[in-house]
C-alpha cells in the first residue's frame, strides 16, 4: 500500500541529500519503526513520506498515488500525522481535539454525524485518553496531550498513520502501552503505522519491520533479529563508550 520509488530525502543547498535512492514496499497492517541516531535524517524522511516537505527525487506513494500530489483534503483523509512539536489550542476540549480528526470527512459547515462522533468516543477509549474527556487541552500534560493526539490520529481511520517521537513524554508504562497499541491497530485497522523513535528496545521488541538511518544517506529494512545478526545496529549506534551486544539484545558499557 505504502511504496517508496527511488525516493531522496533532504534539503537544498549545503545541507543536500540525507537518505538517497531508497526503493521499497510496505503491505497494509504493518507497524514499521524508523531507527537512527540523531541528525540521521528520520524526521526529514517522516515529513517528506506525509507530504509536508518535497522530496529532492523520487516519490512516496499511498495506493499509487504520489502523496505529494495528492490535494490537501485527501490527504488528511488518508494520512494522519502526530508530530513532537507542542500544539496550543486555547479554549479547545479534549474531545473538541480529537473531533478535528473527522474535519476531512464533514461538510463545509463542519457537523460531525452519529459515526463521527462514534469514532470519536472509540478513539478515546483505545488511545486511553478517556479519563481526559471534557479537559481543556492545553491544561493537560505533555504525556497526556500526545495520547489525545494519538486518539486524533486513530479517529481520522487514515491508511497511513505518521508518528515522529510521539512517545517522547511518556513514562515507561505508557511508552510499552503506546506502542503496543498502535501496533495491535494498525493489525486490526489494516492501516500502516510509521513510528520514529528513540527508544530502541522497545522498537526492537515490537516492530514488525524496521528501518534503519545509517546517517550516511543508507537505510538498512529488515526485521529486528536481521538487523542485529547482521550488525547493523551495533554499525549504527555504537560509541566508544557503548556497544550493541548481539547476544544480549541490548547495549553494554565498553569496559
Amino acid at each position: 500500500m505504502l511504496e517508496l520509488k527511488q525516493l531522496t530525502v533532504g534539503y537544498s543547498g549545503p545541507r543536500g541529500a540525507v537518505l538517497s535512492d531508497q526503493n521499497l514496499a510496505v503491505s497494509p497492517g504493518s507497524f514499521i519503526c524508523v531507527l537512527g541516531r540523531n541528525g540521521a535524517g528520520k524526521s526529514t524522511l517522516m515529513r517528506t513520506i506525509s507530504g509536508l516537505q518535497p522530496a529532492l527525487a523520487g516519490a512516496a506513494c499511498l495506493r499509487d498515488d504520489d502523496i505529494a500530489a495528492l490535494r490537501p483534503q485527501t490527504r488528511a483523509q488518508r494520512i494522519a500525522v502526530v508530530l513532537t512539536e507542542r500544539i496550543a489550542s486555547p479554549g479547545l476540549t479534549v474531545d473538541d481535539v480529537v473531533a478535528m480528526g473527522r474535519t476531512p470527512f464533514t461538510d463545509w459547515r463542519g457537523r460531525l454525524s452519529t459515526e463521527d462522533r462514534k469514532l470519536v468516543t472509540e478513539a478515546l477509549e483505545l488511545a486511553r485518553a478517556t479519563p481526559f474527556s471534557g479537559r481543556l487541552f492545553d491544561d493537560l500534560s505533555d504525556g497526556e496531550r500526545q495520547r489525545v493526539m494519538i486518539a486524533r490520529a486513530i479517529a481520522q481511520t487514515p491508511q497511513l498513520m505518521v508518528l515522529d517521537e510521539i512517545t517522547a513524554f511518556l513514562d515507561l508504562p505508557g511508552r510499552v502501552e503506546t506502542m503496543a497499541l498502535l501496533r495491535d491497530h494498525a493489525r486490526s485497522s489494516g492501516s500502516i503505522v510509521l513510528l520514529s523513535s528513540h527508544d530502541l528496545d522497545l522498537s526492537l521488541q515490537l516492530a514488525d519491520s524496521v528501518w534503519l538511518l545509517d546517517g550516511t544517506g543508507g537505510m538498512r529494512v529488515g526485521s529486528a533479529s536481521e538487523l542485529i545478526e547482521a550488525g547493523d545496529i551495533g554499525r549504527a549506534f555504537d560509541t566508544p563508550a557503548v556497544h550493541f551486544s548481539r547476544e544480549l539484545g541490548r547495549f553494554e558499557l565498553v569496559a
